[in-house]
């Protein structure tokens, strides 16, 4: 268990739909403190009920940073991230507030904390490829029959969604003869002074189930199918890693005639909950991470009293990491 972490940065992560959002708003009104996303589509404009963005009366109670900074048409990729929050976290530290990062995109937090691996310029010969490939048997089929059988580390990492990580893993190995998951190795040796307090949130498995299945739902009664459908006519589609994120992957795929409503709905929920495991097989690793069980608390007020308390060097109210989902 991590000792007092008064003065560190704090960094609230966990899966999806673990209650992260209500947490950070609720302890950033009470510290002063501004709150920095960590979330990689939230910083896409438009891009608002399907990634639970917090919403403008939040915003204007909290300041809250890399959210609305991008067309949705526009790229971005892992180091121009890390740029924006450290100019995020010094920007906030200068007017005198705290910044509290939050989120749940495993591999952005992992390479704030650890480091970023640079690796080899990119080929636009071997991109291309493989891009092709994708557009013919979809990017599941590269996680499985080209990533795997040369990185199995790094597919057990990387959702059989995210085609852009799988794409650039599989460009590493083909210009170094190395698995991506190689390189990082590194990212194994975790050092115990790292710049963050990091609190995960976790709860029994069925209990978040049904909240993502419940979130979806509201999404839904919120109008996620027409904000994909403006979405769609500002060049969502130019933008693979947007198009890809979950909810707009399969709403696209419905607008297109691939999928009835209801399928889209099923597959939505069935996605997100892939993407929760994943979320918490990579944050299970990490001994750093102190964990509270959301449900051991009434509200996001009492959760955040534990919190200060372990910030202040108290125990967490959980010891071990979050259990293993199926």
């Amino acid at each position: 268990m991590p000792g007092a972490a008064t003065s560190r940065t704090l960094l609230i992560l966990g899966a999806t739909a673990a209650g992260k959002s209500a947490l950070a708003l609720e302890l950033a009104q009470r510290r002063r403190a501004e709150i920095v996303s960590l979330d990689s589509m939230q910083v896409y404009r438009g891009m608002d009920i399907g990634t639970a963005k917090p919403s403008p009366a939040e915003r204007r109670l909290v300041p809250h940073h890399l959210v609305d900074v991008l067309d949705v048409a526009e790229h971005s990729d892992v180091a121009a991230y890390l740029d924006r929050v450290r100019r995020a976290e010094q920007a906030a530290a200068a007017r005198g507030a705290r910044p509290i990062l939050v989120g749940g995109t495993a591999m952005y937090i992992k390479a704030l904390v650890d480091g970023l691996f640079e690796g080899p310029a990119a080929s636009a010969a071997i991109r291309a490829e493989l891009l092709a490939t994708a557009d013919e048997h979809g990017s599941a089929y590269l996680h499985e029959h080209v990533l795997k059988p040369v990185d199995p580390a790094t597919a057990a990492r990387v959702h059989p969604n995210d085609l852009r990580r799988i794409v650039r893993a599989i460009e590493v190995f083909r210009l170094t003869g190395r698995p991506l998951s190689e390189h990082q190795r590194q990212w194994d040796e975790q050092d115990a002074q790292c710049a963050y307090a990091m609190a995960g949130l976790t709860m029994p498995r069925d209990e978040l189930y049904r909240r993502i299945d419940a979130r979806v739902d509201a999404m839904m009664a919120a109008g996620l199918p027409d904000e994909v459908r403006a979405l769609r006519d500002k060049g969502i589609e130019r933008n693979p890693s947007a198009a890809q994120a979950i909810g707009y992957k399969e709403l696209l795929a419905h607008l297109r005639g691939e999928c009835d409503c209801a399928r889209a709905v099923e597959l939505i929920k069935r996605n997100t909950r892939r993407f929760a495991k994943h979320q918490l097989t990579w944050f299970r690793k990490d001994r750093r991470i102190s964990w509270f069980d959301v449900t051991l608390f009434a509200d996001a007020a009492k959760l955040a009293d534990a919190v200060e308390e372990w910030l202040e060097g108290g125990a967490a109210m959980t010891s071990a990491p979050p259990e293993r989902l199926k």
